[in-house]
């Protein structure tokens, strides 16, 4: 009975592998991440409480349907100054040449009271700033 337990675990695990090295990949692959402007920013509390979270709406306008969120570069250069640079990626797939907006979030989660401000990146040196109190 021994054996046959060792047996069958061993089968069960050879077929994982053959599972796993499936090269069918149905999916784009990921050609190049670039910077996106961020056109707008909405954050519907100007006044937070220390230790809450709020989340923060960004939105960015794509040029196609091949190209879609990808991250924030998020930068602490102050206690109290952020500065965030939305990023885009690209696939290699057929895409529609449709522009399309997307809204996407960060969430905000102050540790110490005061003023924050954000500085969110809006192409060439432009930068949208909001401010945040903290109490």
């Amino acid at each position: 009975m021994k054996n046959f337990l060792h047996f069958g675990f061993s089968l069960f695990f050879l077929g994982l592998f053959f599972i796993s090295c499936d090269d069918n990949d149905n999916y784009d692959t990921i050609e190049s991440v670039e910077k996106i402007k961020i056109d707008s920013v909405k954050v519907i509390n100007d006044t937070m409480d220390v230790f809450s979270v709020q989340s923060i709406k960004t939105y960015s306008t794509y040029s196609s349907h091949c190209e879609g969120f990808y991250g924030y570069d998020y930068v602490h250069s102050d206690n109290l100054i952020r500065t965030v640079t939305a990023y885009k990626y690209t696939t290699s797939g057929p895409c529609t040449q449709s522009t399309y907006t997307s809204a996407n979030q960060i969430n905000f989660s102050p540790q110490q009271v005061g003023t924050y401000t954000f500085k969110f990146w809006n192409g060439g040196n432009n930068w949208i700033t909001r401010t945040i109190v903290v109490q």
